[in-house]
């Protein structure tokens, strides 16, 4: 046999060795290849929430985005468009070398952008009023308002290091990574932290709000389908941050009521000194029920004076601002300079008489006028830092060195 034969031969083997790939094949390859993208969106929460916050958030991102495609799509297109025209092999293309403007063409490349820009400052200056989280609900759902006179349910939040803490005032109970709300009410969240900032978020109900130590921050949504929703931290607080869930509950007024009931059933009590436990770091904290709480304690919170002795900062911030002529001046007796002070027992500059705080050489010191004023070309004005003549004792051991 010769040698082009062998290689005909061996072509043809290879053919007919070369597998079919039948239709159905071909719909398991693509739905194999597909998997990944179909299952990693298989909860869509934001774009689909179980609350009217949050579905109207979930509404401004797709205008927002639609807006956006106006512009970016046109000219991804006209891109390939222009290459392929324009290309080195089309010798059909018209070749106008000297051509430098258009009128219209301008009209389009700044118009269009500039009425994108405008009408998404529109869309994003109405949504920003209608959507602040410290503004009272409008409406429950689409063609729903709420009720001049409907009273929200208040709930008070807690970010604890690595937990959250829910005071329901009305009902007098409290839970920990528990949280239960009646389905189309609408709900006022008093948010504040304990040590750390951190971030209330619920996807389905509403977006994230910050949650800082010594302030208070606020949040009114509304959840309009029953069911268990996931809530979390979004901002990372340390080493419990990856397990400081909670579960969130919508269910109707009926079993909202029957919930509150078995909670004030529980056997522990929410007393200060509970809480000053419940205060220390912890991770990964089953749910827990309190069928009490202590009076005010959400306050005493945001004053940062849970523990005995400690004054709250209300009371400071209303001595000091008092109008009192010698807080007035910055005299008088601050509150918080008694022997349990949070933090250092020291008092603070702040606090102090100025003919306390003394005086002491700083190296930002001034010292007259800089070499540049007088002397333009001078060495020293190279060099932005003062360097101060070395104490005798170093100065001596410098010498030694050298």
């Amino acid at each position: 046999m010769s040698y082009f034969a062998a290689q005909h031969r061996g072509v043809a083997d290879m053919t007919m060795r070369t597998p079919t790939f039948s239709p159905m094949r071909l719909r398991a390859a693509a739905a194999a290849l597909l998997a990944p993208v179909l299952l990693g969106g298989c909860d869509l929460v934001v774009m689909n929430p179980s609350g009217d916050v949050a579905r109207q958030q979930a509404h401004l991102i797709l205008w927002s985005t639609g807006l956006m495609l106006l512009i970016i799509i046109p000219v991804m297109v006209l891109t390939v468009l222009f290459a392929w025209k324009y290309r080195h092999g089309n010798e059909d293309a018209e070749y106008a070398p000297d051509w430098d403007h258009s009128t219209g063409l301008e009209l389009i490349i700044w118009s269009a952008p500039l009425m994108i820009i405008i009408a998404l400052g529109a869309l994003t200056w109405i949504s920003t009023h209608s959507l602040d989280p410290y503004r009272p609900l409008a409406r429950i759902e689409p063609g729903k308002m709420l009720a001049k006179n409907a009273k929200p349910l208040e709930i008070q939040v807690v970010s604890l290091d690595w937990k959250w803490l829910f005071i329901y005032p009305e009902q007098g109970i409290a839970t920990v990574n528990e949280l239960v709300l009646p389905m189309n009410r609408q709900v006022r969240f008093r948010i504040t932290s304990s040590s750390v900032m951190n971030t209330f978020y619920v996807p389905a109900m509403a977006g994230m709000i910050y949650s800082m130590p010594g302030m208070e921050t606020r949040l009114h949504a509304v959840l309009n389908k029953p069911g268990r929703f996931d809530g979390f931290s979004a901002n990372y607080s340390g080493a419990g941050f990856s397990d400081m869930h909670f579960t969130v509950d919508s269910m109707d007024d009926a079993g909202f009521a029957k919930w509150a009931s078995e909670a004030r059933a529980a056997q522990k009590r929410l007393d200060l000194p509970t809480y000053v436990q419940l205060e220390k770091p912890s991770e990964k904290v089953p749910a827990i029920r309190y069928a009490s709480v202590a009076p005010e304690l959400f306050d005493r919170i945001v004053g940062m004076c849970t523990k005995p002795g400690e004054t709250c900062m209300q009371a400071t911030m209303m001595q000091d601002g008092s109008k009192d002529p010698r807080r007035a001046s910055g005299h008088g007796t601050p509150v918080n300079n008694g022997g349990h002070m949070r933090g250092s027992e020291a008092k603070g500059a702040l606090l102090k008489e100025p003919e306390e705080k003394g005086s002491s050489p700083h190296r930002n010191a001034p010292r007259g006028a800089a070499p540049g004023s007088s002397e333009p070309g001078s060495q020293a004005n190279r060099s932005m830092t003062s360097i101060d003549p070395l104490p005798a004792i170093f100065a001596g051991r410098a010498a030694a060195r050298s």
